[in-house]
């Protein structure tokens, strides 16, 4: 990884001079009061690293009539210079050889020289930069699409068990309803079949009261007729036994009621009406457990897009443990980027960088008067650890800052500074 070894600045914005070699790894905090010239030195850096667009709009320093000058001295032997009345860039390789703006930017991160364009973008786009670097960004995507689908989906299905629970509640029943529709055409049927039978019944009685009234008669014609005994002696026998037999089988005879029949036809629209209102209850409950299988469904599927998500940010490398992107949005160790800690953000920001980038191994950071010396020491001591260099501005003069700018020099080296940062 390329680094900054020593830069010297004359005449820019409001430096007069500065000669500099920051620290390899870990952080070089520039310290001093406002409007000594701290922030100059990192517009000044990233000018004549990463070309015109870094250009201060005012680039020479007021009161000057000296052109800016500036140098870079980088680890890989390199030296870029800008100075003269046009501040043209040099770039003079190892070998002695002249190169340009295309050289650098082969191992210079934008993004190195211009933090605040990273930290400033909405949380989308930082996820957006964070996908590209790590390559899953558009299959992230797809799986997001996949699992938003499937979740709009499981809601509504969701809505609508619910609404069928709700409604097959609140239907009435009628456990003691048959579980058919009654067929009133039936049951008149089976009436007009019972009366016929009790119609047979009837005139098999009739029979007897006849053939008894017969009998009487001839009885009454033997007293009377005795010249006719013999005659109608073997009719009358005949008929004792035809009316012992009808008697014999008129004697175990019993009509049906039809009154239940009777009472089901009165009845047929009221027990329709239940049949069909439990029809209905269990056709509710049916539509409702068909809708809470598909929402179980549904959620099984959006269980396994989400576990894809998972094993998809898991399996790729990362350029910081504990980083990742939810719905769309990075975030560090649960946590979005509004809750993050400066310090964190800074950290994220850092290792986005260096991924984007490997071959650039320095960041310029301005205004870290927003971490207490705590926060800022365990923060350089995570560049000491990954190898990274960071040139930084605060507004303070303690023995934190690597170095004083006052009045657009350097005022002093606190040597305190490297016992705190050790």
């Amino acid at each position: 990884m390329v680094k900054i070894t020593q830069f010297e600045l004359e005449n820019v914005k409001r430096i007069k001079a500065v000669n500099v070699e920051p620290q390899e790894n870990g952080l070089t905090v520039i310290g001093g009061r406002n409007n000594q010239g701290k922030t100059s030195v990192l517009d000044a850096i990233a000018w004549a690293l990463g070309g015109d667009k870094f250009k201060p709009s005012s680039a020479m320093r007021e009161g000057s009539n000296v052109p800016p000058v500036l140098q870079i001295k980088l680890s890989n032997g390199l030296i870029v210079e800008r100075r003269g009345k046009n501040s043209d860039l040099k770039v003079i390789d190892p070998s002695g050889n002249r190169a340009g703006q295309q050289l650098l930017n082969e191992f210079v991160s934008q993004f190195a020289l211009d933090i605040p364009k990273f930290m400033e973008s909405n949380n989308k786009k930082k996820a957006d930069i964070l996908l590209q670097i790590i390559g899953v960004g558009d299959q992230l995507f797809e799986l997001e699409q996949k699992e938003e689908e499937l979740y709009n989906k499981r809601r509504y299905i969701g809505q609508l068990a619910d609404s069928k629970k709700k409604h097959a509640a609140e239907m009435t029943s009628y456990p003691d309803a048959p579980i058919d529709l009654i067929s009133a055409s039936q049951l008149i049927q089976e009436q007009q079949e019972i009366l016929a039978r009790n119609g047979e019944n009837q005139r098999k009685r009739e029979k007897v009261v006849e053939l008894k009234r017969e009998y009487d008669l001839l009885d009454n014609e033997i007293s009377s007729l005795q010249a006719k005994l013999r005659e109608l002696t073997d009719k009358r026998n005949k008929l004792s036994d035809d009316l012992r037999i009808a008697e014999t089988n008129a004697r175990d005879l019993q009509d049906e009621s039809t009154a239940e029949l009777e009472k089901s036809i009165a009845d047929i629209d009221i027990v329709n009406s239940r049949v069909r209102a439990n029809l209905d209850k269990m056709h509710a409950e049916t539509e409702a457990k068909q809708y809470t299988e598909q929402y179980d469904d549904l959620t099984n599927q959006i269980d396994k897009v989400r576990k894809e998500k998972y094993d998809l940010l898991n399996s790729a490398e990362l350029p910081l443990p504990g980083l990742s992107v939810e719905n769309g949005e990075l975030t560090y160790n649960g946590f979005k980027w509004d809750n993050l800690s400066g310090s964190d953000q800074l950290k994220v920001t850092t290792a986005i960088v260096r991924k984007l980038n490997p071959n650039c191994g320095f960041v310029l950071l301005d205004k870290l008067e927003q971490m207490d010396e705590d926060t800022l020491h365990e923060f350089g001591a995570w560049l000491e650890a990954e190898g990274l260099q960071a040139i930084a501005t605060r507004v303070s003069t303690g023995g934190e800052c690597s170095i004083i700018i006052e009045d657009g020099y350097v005022k002093t080296e606190q040597s305190k500074y490297k016992e705190w940062n050790s």
